[in-house]
């Protein structure tokens, strides 16, 4: 659980207070002592007598919140009026909308971007569909398909629930790689029906993003789906995730002076993030990786394996582990959770080797404690972004599809994977790169541009 108040759970309250000088000051203090924080306080109308403030606080939660506003009403003279969620208005009517790119302000215009002009356009088409990527949206568009199954921390909330994520991560592409992106959140969890549902719109679409849906339906879908279409298929949860964590590897790696043909690396979850990492990280030359999940090591003689589950245990574990997570711990090099909430202590991380890496991603609660893990290991990594070097899938995603749009590539490659990690490890320069540091801000304008050109002149080189 959070501990400490976050713009996500903040709250506009608008207030009616005497007009006395010492107002401000009460009303902060009352906030701080209750355990918010102010983050702005704006006077909306002022009388002789009365002043109308609007204060804007951080909570911790929604209940926190609730108690922050009882204690500004209990302020001798103080009278509340409305009170806005700021993370509801910003969701207000939705995140996205469609606007034209041409005025429709004539009937000449009228006849051109409609009936008659466009028959032309329709039948240059059909006679030859490749025009379809430049006479059309299909050339910058990407679908976010979803049904709803796995959505954040959240688990199976069904489709309607998932539509505002789904939507943010559309706000997303085009924030961060200028695609026009459109939610897809489709109303069944069979595999049958979703790969029809998503071949049937892909004319529409120059990629395919799958979100948020659970292993192992997620595997099938996007196995069938590349060899269905004819464009390219990402998961983000799966590879979006490698992408990122190969590249905050390779740079936490430098800062301890190890490499990763070399280190031992733990990794716990072996679901869409686990299974797309240990590949991507094998894929990158490490050669000693152990992998568990609920039901312990990942290993060739455990029953019931899956496709992927048998890939794993035939590919890693070369010292033929069988013991428990705080075991494997013990002299490794590298943990890795993308798992469960506090399933490790400080003292599980004092065990391992000296110079360890801990990237402990579960959300909101890490497998175990940053703070605790930050008194033995030298780099730690969250999902955070109240803790540094956040692992964060909006550094790979905009700047994979654009790379990918840009080449009109019709797939997606592992090589394409590792040239992406490449390039966002590289946006971090060896004067910025501390243990603090291993990953670049979102926000930084290098970041979607370094991956779409690596991306890019992958899938260029990849057709000679």
């Amino acid at each position: 659980m959070a501990t400490t108040p976050s713009v996500s759970y903040s709250i506009t309250v608008r207030l009616e207070v005497p007009a006395r000088a010492n107002v401000v000051s009460l009303l902060t203090t009352a906030v701080e002592r209750a355990g918010g924080v102010v983050t702005a306080l704006d006077v909306a109308a002022s009388g002789h007598e009365r002043l109308r403030i609007d204060v804007t606080v951080a909570a911790i939660d929604s209940e926190h919140a609730s108690r922050l506003t009882q204690a500004l009403a209990a302020l001798d003279g103080v009278s509340i009026g409305k009170i806005s969620d700021r993370t509801f208005l910003m969701h207000l009517g939705g995140k996205i909308e469609i606007q034209p790119k041409v005025p429709v302000r004539t009937r000449d215009d009228l006849s051109m971007i409609y009936t008659p002009g466009v028959a032309r356009v329709c039948l240059a088409i059909a006679e030859n569909p490749e025009d379809a990527r430049r006479l059309t949206i299909k050339r910058n568009t990407v679908a976010v398909v979803t049904d709803g199954s796995a959505v954040l921390g959240l688990g199976n909330i069904g489709p309607s629930a998932a539509l505002p994520v789904m939507e943010g991560k559309a706000v997303l592409f085009k924030r961060f790689g200028g695609i026009d992106a459109f939610p897809i959140c489709l109303d069944t969890q069979d595999v049958d029906e979703i790969v029809r549902a998503v071949q049937l719109i892909a004319p529409v679409f120059a990629g395919i993003n799958l979100e948020d849906i659970a292993a192992p339906r997620c595997f099938e879908v996007e196995r069938r789906l590349r060899e269905l279409l004819d464009i390219p298929v990402f998961h983000d949860d799966q590879h979006g995730t490698a992408i990122v964590v190969l590249a905050a590897l390779t740079n936490a790696l430098k800062v301890v002076g190890k490499s990763i043909e070399a280190v031992r690396v733990v990794v716990s979850g072996a679901g869409a993030a686990g299974s797309a990492i240990v590949r991507l990280l094998a894929a990158a030359g490490a050669r000693d990786l152990v992998v568990l999940d609920v039901d312990g090591v990942v290993a060739p003689d455990r029953v019931g394996l899956d496709d992927d589950l048998r890939w794993i245990a035939e590919h890693t574990n070369p010292r033929g582990y069988t013991g428990t997570l705080r075991g494997a711990l013990a002299g490794a090099d590298v943990f890795i959770g993308v798992s469960a909430p506090n399933l490790l202590t400080g003292a599980d991380i004092a065990t391992m080797a000296q110079g360890s890496i801990v990237f402990a991603l579960a959300n909101p609660e890490p497998e175990v404690d940053p703070v605790a893990a930050a008194e033995h290991a030298a780099v730690v990594a969250t999902g955070r972004s109240d803790f540094s070097n956040q692992i964060n899938n909006v550094l790979a995603f905009p700047g994979v599809f654009r790379g990918l749009l840009d080449a009109v590539s019709r797939t997606i490659t592992t090589e394409m994977l590792l040239a992406a990690a490449r390039a966002l490890a590289g946006v971090v320069s060896d004067e910025e790169l501390n243990a603090f540091f291993v990953v670049p801000s979102v926000f930084n304008p290098d970041v979607a541009t370094s991956v779409a050109s690596a991306v890019r002149e992958a899938a260029l080189g990849a057709r000679g």
